[in-house]
C-alpha cells in the first residue's frame, strides 16, 4: 500500500477519485439489475436469499467505516487537530439507477438512508439503525432544505456536510425513522476524531490515502481478513494522512528515497494507532505477515518499498516502545514518544 500510488499531481489525482466516487453510485444499479427484474420493480422478497451484490457493497462499507471510526476516535487525543463525528454514514437512494428498488431492498420510507452506523457512537446512543430513513437535520426537513440535485450523488456529499458543519458548531438534532416505527429525533453531539474519512470505492483492489481520506477498493483482499488485521491496513493508510505525507509530497515531489520513508513510517505508526483503539498491536505484524508473502508481487518488491520481511522487522521494533510509552502514562502516546523518518514540510 502507498500513501497514492502513482505520480500524477495531488489535485489531478483528487478530481480523479472524486470522479470515481462520484460514478460509484451510478454504477451500482446494475448490480440490482443483476439480481432480476424483480429488483427493477422493486419488489423482490428480502428474507430467505442470499444478499445482492449492493448489501455486499453496504456490508464493506460498513465495515470500512465502523474500523475507521474506531481507529480515528481512539487516537483523537494525539492528532494535530481533530473533528466532530456522530458515527452516522448516510447513503442517498435517489443516487443509484433505480431509487425505489434501493428503497425496496433496505426498506427506506425516504430517499436518504443510514449506511452504517458505528457501535457506541453518539448516533448509536441516540438509538438510530442501520438503513434508518434519515427525515430531517436541525429541524430542515430533507425534502424541502435539501431537494435532488444533477448529478444526483451530490445531494449526499451536501447533507454530509451539513452534518459536520453543524457538529463542528455544537451538538445536532436528527430526525429519522425506522422501518415500522413512528419517526423519531435526538439531539447529538459529536466526538473528536482524527480528520479522515473513510471510503470504499467500486471496482477496486487496492488501498490508499490521499490526506483527507482513506480509499479502500470494494475488491481489496484485506476486506476479508479478521478485524483486528484488516484494521492493521486501514491503520496503515490513516497513518500517511497523520502524517500528512501527500502534503509532504505536494512540496518534494514523488522521489522514490522519501516515498521508501513515508511507507516506512506509515508501517512503523500502525501498532501505535491499533493500540489505541483496543486492537492488538502485534496485529499489524500478523497482517504484514499475511499479505505481504500474498501479494509480494506488487509494491512489497518495489524499490520504493522495503521487502515485507523488513517491513515486519520495523513494525516489531516498535512493540517495546509501545510498551515503554504504557508503562510511563498508560497511553500509546505517539506523538510523544514516535519518531518520523521523513521530514515533515510545512503545508502552506
Amino acid at each position: 500500500m502507498s500513501p497514492l500510488p502513482d505520480p500524477v499531481p495531488r489535485r489531478a489525482r483528487i478530481r480523479t477519485i472524486r470522479a470515481r466516487l462520484a460514478l460509484c453510485p451510478l454504477l451500482l444499479p446494475a448490480l440490482l439489475a443483476a439480481a432480476g427484474p424483480a429488483w427493477a420493480e422493486g419488489t423482490i422478497e428480502t428474507a430467505d436469499r442470499a444478499p445482492v451484490p449492493l448489501e455486499i457493497f453496504q456490508q464493506s462499507e460498513t465495515r470500512l467505516f465502523q474500523v475507521g471510526y474506531r481507529l480515528a476516535t481512539a487516537n483523537a487525543p494525539f492528532c494535530e487537530r481533530a473533528i466532530r463525528v456522530s458515527g452516522l454514514l448516510i447513503h442517498d437512494a435517489d443516487s443509484y439507477g433505480n431509487p425505489a428498488a434501493v428503497r425496496t431492498l433496505f426498506h427506506l420510507s425516504g430517499d436518504i438512508g443510514a449506511q452504517a452506523v458505528a457501535p457506541q457512537s453518539p448516533a448509536a446512543r441516540a438509538g438510530m439503525l442501520q438503513n434508518d430513513t434519515i427525515l430531517a437535520i436541525d429541524g430542515k426537513e430533507i425534502a424541502d432544505h435539501w431537494p435532488k440535485t444533477d448529478p444526483r450523488w451530490k445531494r449526499s456529499f451536501a447533507l454530509r456536510d451539513a452534518i459536520d458543519e453543524a457538529l463542528a458548531r455544537g451538538p445536532v438534532e436528527i430526525g429519522w425513522q425506522s422501518a415500522g416505527m413512528p419517526a423519531q429525533s435526538a439531539t447529538i453531539e459529536g466526538v473528536p476524531a482524527c480528520p479522515t474519512r473513510f471510503e470504499l470505492v467500486d471496482s477496486k483492489d487496492s488501498a490508499a490515502a490521499d490526506g483527507d481520506r482513506v480509499l479502500v477498493g470494494e475488491k481489496f483482499p484485506g476486506l476479508a481478513y479478521e478485524e483486528a488485521d484488516f484494521a492493521a491496513a486501514i491503520a496503515h493508510e490513516m497513518a500517511h494522512n497523520i502524517l500528512r505525507h501527500p502534503q509532504t509530497f505536494d512540496k518534494t515531489g514523488w522521489k522514490r528515497k522519501l516515498v521508501r520513508l513515508s511507507e516506512r513510517d506509515a508501517d512503523r505508526l500502525m501498532p501505535w494507532i491499533l493500540q489505541n483503539a483496543g486492537y492488538d498491536p502485534r496485529a499489524a505484524v500478523h497482517f504484514m505477515r499475511t499479505w505481504g508473502p500474498r501479494h509480494g508481487g506488487w509494491i512489497f518488491r518495489s524499490r520504493d518499498h522495503d521487502g515485507w520481511d523488513e517491513r515486519v522487522e520495523f513494525i516489531e521494533a516498535e512493540l517495546p516502545k509501545i510498551e515503554a510509552a504504557l508503562d510511563a502514562n498508560g497511553k500509546a502516546d505517539w506523538k510523544t514518544h514516535f519518531t518520523q523518518l521523513l521530514p515533515v514540510r510545512p503545508t502552506n
